[in-house]
């Protein structure tokens, strides 16, 4: 509660008291402040600060991100959480990877942008950009086919986005574009510092998901989601119950993920800032041209695969430790 205050506090005074004498400041002040929103909205939907999931969607109603409606963002991010399918570029909502016969069928500029995409500045600069347009591109079929919470998700979110139009240029006297590229855009940019490294492909799933350990500044605009596996682990634990959980078994922590541990995010964008972490295409799944099915594999996928499932013959557990 006292984070969410600090949140909608730093950006109501950001943008009534600082604007209009030091827009700039204002202006990072407001990104910041909507990066910090994003964690919370991620935490409201893993079911905190109270037992109410209405309580708690009202308490992040406020779109301050605009781009993404709340329960769509709910929606996709429970289903990352099948831990079994993390990084399939079908089943995984949030994975980066292509597979390789959609790959194959991309024009070049777009292929260009999503190789850009994989190294750190690439991301930071045209990654939300990218996310926003797929989103974009997909909702209106969804929409159409009637699926199930999509359209209350967006009348929720408008009716958000109507307060929230009231507020920036009604009250505080922001010019809508500004807040849009300036503000909302650039606190996208700052979470995909966070999600760059979050997962990468490995045969075991526990393997798929990073620590960080020392978050610094970073950490707390991410409430610890640096301590990623710790999380995909213990879903319902609160942000501030993360570090103990670490810190208690960290030598576990490092042996179960097979050591993808960064000791901060120097580290990351010493490593990453203008090379790429790894190719677009999955290395290991729907990576030829014949679709083959393989029974009782780690990924079941929800359409028709593009290519082979290697090395994914058997199932591997990947059940959070607690519900």
């Amino acid at each position: 509660m006292a984070m969410l205050l600090a949140c909608y506090g730093l950006w109501f005074v950001s943008g009534l008291v600082i604007w209009p004498v030091y827009p700039l400041a204002a202006i990072g002040l407001m990104a910041v402040a909507t990066a910090l929103h994003s964690s919370l909205q991620h935490e409201a939907l893993h079911g905190h600060p109270t037992r109410s999931a209405a309580i708690n969607e009202l308490l992040v109603a406020l779109p301050l991100g605009v781009f993404y409606p709340y329960r769509r963002f709910r929606q996709m991010h429970l289903a990352h959480h099948n831990d079994e399918r993390l990084t399939d570029p079908y089943d995984d909502p949030e994975s980066w990877y292509r597979a390789a016969g959609d790959w194959g069928r991309l024009a070049a500029p777009l292929r260009f942008l999503l190789s850009l995409n994989n190294s750190l500045a690439g991301r930071l600069v045209i990654g939300p950009g990218l996310m926003i347009a797929s989103f974009a591109a997909t909702e209106p079929g969804r929409l159409l086919r009637g699926e199930r919470g999509v359209r209350r998700a967006w009348l929720n979110h408008l009716a958000g986005l109507a307060v929230l139009a009231v507020l920036v240029i009604g009250v505080m006297g922001i010019h809508p574009l500004v807040y849009l590229f300036a503000i909302a855009y650039p606190g996208l940019s700052i979470i995909a510092i966070r999600t760059f490294c979050e997962h990468q492909w490995e045969a075991d799933p526990d393997g798929r998901t990073v620590i960080v350990e020392r978050g610094g500044i970073l950490g707390l605009l991410f409430l610890n989601n640096n301590l990623h596996l710790v999380h995909h682990k213990r879903p319902r634990a609160a942000w501030y119950e993360l570090p103990g959980l670490y810190r208690a078994q960290r030598d576990a922590w490092h042996a179960r993920n097979g050591g993808y541990v960064f000791s901060d995010y120097r580290a990351i964008f010493r490593a990453f800032a203008f090379r790429a972490k790894e190719p677009v295409v999955h290395p290991a799944l729907r990576t030829g041209a014949q679709a083959v099915l393989i029974p009782g594999g780690s990924f079941h996928p929800v359409g028709a695969p593009t290519g082979p499932q290697i090395g994914c013959n058997s199932a591997v557990p990947a059940k959070a430790d607690r519900d």
